[in-house]
This record gives structure tokens, C-alpha cells and sequence, in this order.
């Protein structure tokens, strides 16, 4: 039976392998012990509903959604709810978006167990906690200028492979357009060309490749 005291922890996320890392991980601790674990994004709130977990693990890519509008959609229901992204995913953009959002933390799957452990008693406890890794990835580009929705959707456009004038018609805007746009993506990313351009931003979490 589980002690009143145990910090409840729901996790979601698609991967079995993960689940089980997890599970095992945090029945290993003397104060927790996790209450659900969900797969999909369309489940998470209604698990959170039932459950009422004191922290909850989140994915930010789920087969049917992603772990950013899963969160805030908890959030918008649950304000006190205390969510920590658990992801592969470093980019400044994406961390961004999420400590936005209301993420009380963010940290990589990749890091060890006891940083993990350290981050849910953390914000159990009412703190935010960034590992030194992700503060630091933020730290380099903090400053620096934001794309514009319009210039996400013109980037992400070419990252599928679409020309300028096809871009064009697909956003209903001119090909000159298209072209400025192109221009302060560049100047933005501090890239020399289109291709480059992709690459930075799908390694900073800006654009997604399928």
C-alpha cells in the first residue's frame, strides 16, 4: 500500500522500454511511486483526471500529438499541475516552448537516473528545475530573434522540399514574398543557404521533419 507521503508520478510516453526504465526506477525510491502511465496524447488528461498525480512525465512526440498542447491542455484544467518534459529533444526553441507553456522542468532521457530523481523532488517540493545541460543550450541563443509564425511556416514549407514559387501557393503570398522571408530566415539562423537553414532549425526544435 502506498504511503501518503509518496511524491505520485504519472508518466507519458509511447515507448514501452521507457515505461518499464522508468517504473522500475521510481518503485526503487522509498517516496514514490507512479499511479498511471499513458501512450497517447488523447489519454494523458483523462488519466490525470482519474489519477491526480503530484508530478507528471511528459513526452513531447506522442503518436497523436505532441507533450507541448497534451500539458497545456492539463494545465488549463489542473493550474497547480506540476509537469516535467522528459524527452530526447534539446532544442533551444522546443525548451523554450515548453517552459512557456507552464513545464515545471525539462530534462533529457539520456541523462543519468539520479538527475531525473533529483528533478521530480525538486518540483514536488515547488521548485523549477532546467539541468545545467538545457540551461546552457538556451544561454547561447538567449537575445537572439525569433522566427515569426510566418517565417516557421515559409522554412518548414522548404523543409518538405517546396521551391519558392511553390510555397507561394500554398500560403497565398507572392514569390517576392516568399523570397524576403527566405532572406531574414537566413539572417535569423545565421545561416549561408536554405539547406542550412533547415538543418538549424530542425536541430533547434523550430521545424519538424516528418
Amino acid at each position: 500500500m502506498n504511503s501518503s507521503r509518496e511524491i505520485r508520478i504519472m508518466c507519458v510516453d509511447d515507448h514501452p522500454l521507457m515505461h518499464k526504465g522508468i517504473s522500475a526506477l521510481i518503485e526503487g525510491q522509498p517516496d514514490m511511486a507512479i499511479v498511471g502511465a499513458v501512450s497517447r496524447a488523447g489519454d494523458a488528461l483523462a488519466s490525470f483526471r482519474e489519477k491526480m498525480p503530484d508530478i507528471t512525465l511528459m513526452d513531447l512526440r506522442l503518436p497523436d500529438g505532441n507533450g507541448i498542447d497534451t500539458m497545456t491542455a492539463i494545465l488549463k484544467e489542473y493550474p497547480e499541475a506540476r509537469i516535467i518534459i522528459l524527452t530526447m529533444f534539446e532544442g533551444d526553441a522546443e525548451i523554450g516552448r515548453a517552459l512557456r507553456s507552464g513545464a515545471r522542468g525539462y530534462i533529457l532521457k539520456n541523462m543519468p537516473p539520479e538527475d531525473l530523481l533529483h528533478v521530480i523532488r525538486s518540483v514536488h517540493s515547488g521548485k523549477k528545475r532546467i539541468h545545467p545541460v538545457i540551461a546552457a543550450n538556451l544561454a547561447d541563443h538567449f537575445g537572439e530573434e525569433n522566427l515569426t509564425p510566418r517565417e516557421t511556416e515559409v522554412l518548414q514549407l522548404i523543409s518538405e522540399g517546396n521551391s519558392n514559387r511553390e510555397v507561394g501557393k500554398k500560403l497565398f503570398i507572392s514569390e517576392e514574398t516568399v523570397k524576403g522571408h527566405v532572406k531574414n530566415i537566413l539572417g535569423k539562423l545565421g545561416a549561408n543557404d536554405r539547406t542550412q537553414a533547415v538543418s538549424i532549425a530542425v536541430r533547434r526544435g523550430i521545424i519538424h521533419l516528418d
